[in-house]
C-alpha cells in the first residue's frame, strides 16, 4: 500500500511569504484601479445628469412661455369675438335676426375652440417631445456605456 506524503502540501516550507505579498499587492492595485474608473464613470455620469437636469429646466421654462402666450392668445381672439358679437347684438331688430346671429357666433365659437384646441394639443406635444428629449439622449448614452464592448 503506498503511503501519502501530506507534509509537502500542508507543510510551511512550502509557503513563500514573498509570492503572497506579490499577488496581494498586484490584487490590490487592480481593485484601486478598478475603484478610480469606477468613480471616474460615477463623476462622469453625474457631470452629465446635471448638463441634463438644466436643460430639461429651460426647456420647461421656454415650453411653459411658449404654452403661455399661446394660451394669451387664444383669450385674445375669443374676447374680440364676443365683443363683436356683443356690439352686434346691439344693433339687432327683431328676434329672428336676434337667433340668427346667436347661432351664427356659436356655430363659428365651436368651431374656433377646436382649431385652438388642436393648435394648444400641438404645441404641448411639441413642447413635451423637447422636454424629453435631453432625458432619452443621457438614458441612451448612459445605456449605451454600460453595454459589453
Amino acid at each position: 500500500m503506498a503511503t501519502i506524503k501530506t507534509d509537502d502540501v500542508f507543510s510551511i516550507a512550502s509557503f513563500d511569504p514573498s509570492k503572497f505579498t506579490e499577488s496581494f499587492r498586484e490584487f490590490a492595485e487592480k481593485g484601486a484601479q478598478q475603484s478610480k474608473d469606477a468613480y471616474a464613470k460615477l463623476k462622469t455620469a453625474g457631470e452629465e445628469a446635471g448638463k441634463t437636469l438644466e436643460a430639461t429646466v429651460q426647456t420647461a421654462q421656454a415650453g411653459s412661455v411658449e404654452i403661455g402666450l399661446k394660451a394669451i392668445d387664444i383669450l385674445r381672439i375669443n374676447s374680440e369675438n364676443s365683443l363683436s358679437h356683443f356690439e352686434a347684438l346691439l344693433g339687432v331688430k327683431s328676434p329672428a335676426e336676434f337667433f340668427e346671429l346667436q347661432t351664427s357666433f356659436i356655430r363659428k365659437q365651436a368651431e374656433l375652440t377646436v382649431e385652438q384646441a388642436k393648435s394648444i394639443q400641438e404645441t404641448t406635444k411639441q413642447v413635451a417631445e423637447k422636454l424629453a428629449k435631453p432625458s432619452k439622449d443621457a438614458a441612451e448614452k448612459a445605456m449605451a456605456s454600460f453595454k459589453v464592448g
